[in-house]
């Protein structure tokens, strides 16, 4: 199974700024080629030790901008005084409905924020900027593996409540999903299957790793892997 929750923003608040004051302090615009190593790096930060020891969220995302379901023009940058402080990427997938059709919907993640800024709202800001873009590209629903204390803000439910299961784990609490078209899943019912390129080898995520400053791997409570 993939990462759980490919969010480094779910956590309950520290303080929080109202979001429309947090969204006058930030721009948003789409990932160049010249970010990439500086994204990767904000991914790692954000991730390290969070739901495993170290982690293998960057490396997803260094591989996922070369696969045919990336979305590029949901390739997103977060900054603050021209400073990169969150990023997140979607990718294309589908629900197979109990009939055999294929319903085209989208993912999301990693969802990065740096980890000084995290539990303050940004991350919920950075959330919704892209549910509004994916919803401008015609984007029906997203569908998400995370924490409905977190998600449920931003319009998410329980999928399997909508007749939505996740194929790993059908009673799964922890899979989510969000209408951005009103009545876009209205009487559908099936199953949601990962996208391939959630799914990447330790030992290549290790190699890749090495590319970067050492940090400890640490066992800590909580962790889920």
């Amino acid at each position: 199974m993939k990462n759980l929750f490919l969010s480094a923003a779910s956590e309950q608040p520290l303080r929080q700024m109202s979001e429309r004051a947090i969204a006058q302090t930030v721009t948003f615009r789409r990932e160049t080629e010249s970010d990439w190593r500086k994204v990767e790096f904000l991914t790692r930060e954000a991730f390290w030790n969070v739901y495993r020891p170290g982690c293998t969220e960057h490396y997803v995302l260094h591989c996922y901008r070369s696969r045919p379901d990336f979305v590029p023009e949901l390739d997103l940058v977060m900054e603050r005084e021209g400073t990169l402080i969150g990023h997140v990427m979607y990718a294309r997938s589908k629900i197979l409905t109990d009939e055999g059709k294929e319903i085209p919907i989208m993912t999301f993640g990693p969802i990065s924020i740096a980890p000084e800024y995290q539990r303050q709202g940004y991350g919920t800001v950075l959330l919704r900027h892209s549910m509004e873009k994916a919803k401008e590209m015609g984007c029906g629903a997203l569908a998400i593996t995370g924490n409905i204390g977190f998600y449920g803000k931003s319009g998410f439910t329980v999928a399997k409540n909508r007749g939505i299961r996740y194929a790993d784990d059908p009673g799964a609490d922890y899979f989510l999903i969000a209408e951005l078209i009103p009545g876009f899943l209205d009487g559908v019912s099936g199953t949601y299957r990962d996208p391939d390129g959630y799914f990447v080898s330790d030992a290549e995520a290790e190699a890749f790793d090495r590319q970067f400053p050492p940090k400890e791997k640490r066992k800590l409570p909580g962790q889920l892997i």
